[in-house]
C-alpha cells in the first residue's frame, strides 16, 4: 500500500477491541522506527515508556480522570501504549551523549569533524535557550516530529492508533516520577485494533482544501 493510499484511510481510532494484540514482532519493528525518528540537529530530546501489560496501563490510565475520563478505555484496551516525554532541558551531559553515539556510530572522518558537530550543536541549543527563549518549545516539537513518523508507520503496518493529548500531566508526572528522571509529558498514543464500536471508522475523513493550506511561491 503506498503512503497516500495509507494518508487517506488511517484516522484517529475511537475505541479498541481489548482481545485483539499486536504480535510482539510487528511491534518491536515499530518501536526500532520509532528510535529511527528524525529530529532537528539529531537532538532526539525524548524518552518513551511502553506500556504493554494491564498493570501498565492502569498506571496511566489514572491521568485519565475527570474531564479526560472519556479516553481512557482507549489506553485500557489497547493493545499497547507509548507514553511520549521531552527532556526538560537539554543538558551537556545529554549533548556528550550524542556524540560519543555518533562518533560510535562513525559519522567523524576526524577529530575536526568531531569538533564541528559538537560546536554546532552547541550553538543551536544556545540560540533556542538564550536568544529565542523557548527551548523546551523546540526540544517537544521534535518529540511531535517522532510521534508523527509512528502514526505514519501504524498505517503502513495495518495498526489503528490514537494520538491523546487529553490527560492530566501532573498527575502523571507524579505517577512516573518524571521530575526526577528531567523529563515532561508530551502525549499518549494507543496501538490496537478497531473494535466494531468505533463510530469514528464510519465517518468520512475532513481535511481543509489544498487552496486554504498550501501557498505556492
Amino acid at each position: 500500500m503506498d503512503v497516500l493510499t495509507v494518508s487517506k484511510n488511517r484516522y484517529t481510532t475511537k475505541a479498541y477491541d481489548a482481545s485483539k494484540r499486536i504480535p510482539q514482532e510487528q511491534f518491536e519493528r515499530l518501536l526500532e522506527i520509532l528510535r529511527l525518528a528524525p529530529s532537528s540537529i539529531n537532538i532526539q530530546p525524548w524518552h518513551f515508556f511502553i506500556i504493554e501489560n494491564d498493570a501498565a496501563k492502569q498506571r496511566i490510565a489514572k491521568s485519565l480522570v475527570g474531564k479526560y475520563a472519556y479516553n481512557a478505555p482507549k489506553v485500557l484496551d489497547s493493545s499497547h501504549t507509548i507514553l511520549f516525554c521531552t527532556k526538560a532541558d537539554i543538558t551537556e551531559d545529554h549533548l556528550d551523549n550524542l556524540l560519543n553515539q555518533d562518533d560510535k556510530s562513525g559519522r567523524f572522518k576526524d577529530a575536526t569533524a568531531k569538533q564541528g558537530q559538537k560546536d554546532g550543536r552547541t550553538g543551536y541549543v544556545d540560540y533556542y535557550r538564550n536568544e529565542k527563549g523557548d527551548i523546551q518549545r523546540w526540544a517537544e516539537n521534535q518529540t511531535f516530529i517522532a510521534l508523527g513518523q509512528m502514526l505514519l508507520a501504524a498505517g503502513i503496518e495495518g495498526i489503528d492508533a490514537t494520538p491523546i493529548g487529553g490527560f492530566d500531566e501532573d498527575i502523571i508526572t507524579e505517577e512516573l516520577d518524571l521530575i526526577a528522571k528531567g523529563l515532561i509529558p508530551s502525549v499518549i498514543m494507543t496501538l490496537g485494533y478497531r473494535s466494531d464500536a468505533d463510530f469514528n471508522a464510519k465517518l468520512p475523513k475532513s481535511r481543509l482544501n489544498k487552496e486554504e493550506i498550501f501557498t505556492r511561491l
